[in-house]
């Protein structure tokens, strides 16, 4: 089989041929030469560009994902990347689901107005100190740790009452 084109690899990866050069010219995929002027790759690029998207999709940038591949353009996955990766995931689903479970309750409380409920006051105290949970047991009555990188979590404004 012939290598493919630029627009053969974009058409197979459904990227644009812009990502396909951009990422050339980031070191993550190599073109192998030209054919009628356009760049061609090894049919193996596409099995690259899926872990370049399964990478992205995780959260990793381009330049981590760059150091998942050896020089020769192999696949070389560092596990503890990847552990310290799924962590931060999981972090941010606990700080998403808290915050989740904040709307869901204000959104449904029988108070007279959202300033006076004691779990959304609660709420409003731990997003004007920068937590993501209302108290020890959050919203949700399950723990729910600070927001992953020192980032301050959107809440609830005063005048929302």
């Amino acid at each position: 089989m012939d290598d493919p084109d630029i627009a053969e690899v974009a058409r197979r990866s459904g990227l644009p041929a812009s990502t396909l050069r951009f990422y050339e010219e980031k070191g993550l995929i190599a073109s192998t030469g030209r054919r009628a002027g356009r760049r061609v790759f090894d049919p193996g690029v596409t099995q690259r560009l899926a872990l370049i998207a399964m990478g992205r999709a995780a959260g990793f940038s381009l330049d981590e994902i760059a150091l998942m591949f050896a020089p020769d353009g192999r696949p070389r996955i560092d596990r503890g990347m990847l552990a310290a990766k799924a962590d931060e995931l999981d972090r941010t689903i606990r700080r998403l689901t808290a915050l989740r479970d904040g709307l869901r309750h204000a959104a449904d409380c029988p108070a007279p107005s959202h300033m006076e409920c004691p779990t959304f006051r609660r709420l409003l105290r731990a997003a004007e100190s920068g937590a993501t949970s209302a108290a020890p047991g959050g919203l949700s009555g399950r723990s729910a740790p600070a927001a992953a990188g020192g980032r301050r979590a959107p809440g609830p404004r005063p005048d929302d009452g």
